[in-house]
């Protein structure tokens, strides 16, 4: 197979388990938690590396902002043999209880996108592999973090999230929003792989609290060093996956 059109990939390249964060910048992190690592390609939002942690070989690919181009990471990486995706991300909680600094693992995606209802209804569920989110469930719990497990929701207008949305999903009782694990929940079902997402909180709609804002002083301890504690209970549900 010729190589992906975006990713630019072909068969080989990769490998069978892929941490899939948003940020490109993201993947030199997780690659600083491995063993080794080396660059694939590199294209617009698109960077992938193959690394080895812990003996098991990963691939670590960004997916870029959305749902669009989450579409376009695990369709091209599904097609080269990616057949397992681990998304590790950040998240607004929409919970008062959750704090900045805790960690989420879903266990299903509010379509408040459009990207997966051009390949299936909205009445289809975005929901994880079971056996990725119990290993991600498993792993936050064996490094004694505060782990929240739920239903979150998934939206493309990050400047449109008004008082009202928030509190309906506030009252759904889902627990954070992102904007990229409906689409790949739903895709990697539809193409016969497995998926699961961990997201750290860096904000709370609710409480108004957000990491990096007037007030960091106030934030818990955890909030400090939230992403690189996730990028390693990610790592290690890897190693357990393999």
């Amino acid at each position: 197979m010729a190589k992906q059109p975006h990713l630019l990939v072909a068969d080989g390249d990769v490998n069978d388990i892929a941490l899939v964060p948003g940020d490109p910048g993201r993947v030199d992190r997780i690659a600083g938690h491995c063993d080794d690592s080396e660059v694939v390609a590199e294209n617009r939002e698109y960077k992938v590396v193959n690394a080895t942690y812990e003996g098991v070989d990963l691939t670590i690919a960004s997916t870029g902002i959305g749902c669009p181009s989450a579409a376009i990471a695990v369709e091209e990486l599904s097609r080269v043999g990616v057949e397992t995706f681990v998304r590790v991300g950040t998240t607004g909680a929409l919970q008062a209880d959750v704090e900045v600094g805790d960690m989420v693992v879903a266990t299903g995606a509010a379509k408040e996108e459009g990207t997966s209802k051009r390949y299936e209804s909205a009445e289809y569920p975005a929901v994880p592999d079971y056996d990725v989110l119990s290993r991600l469930v498993d792993s936050a719990e064996a490094n004694d973090e505060a782990v929240h497990v739920g239903p979150i929701v998934s939206d493309d207008a990050f400047y449109n999230e008004t008082d009202e949305y928030v509190e309906d999903w506030n009252d759904a009782n889902l627990l954070a929003i992102e904007m990229e694990a409906a689409t790949v929940f739903s895709l990697a079902r539809r193409r016969g792989c497995a998926a699961g997402a961990i997201c750290t909180v860096d904000g709370n709609l609710v409480a108004g609290t957000q990491k990096g804002a007037d007030g960091d002083d106030e934030l818990p301890e955890k909030a400090k060093d939230n992403v690189a504690r996730a990028i390693d209970i990610a790592l290690d549900a890897v190693v357990d996956l393999a």
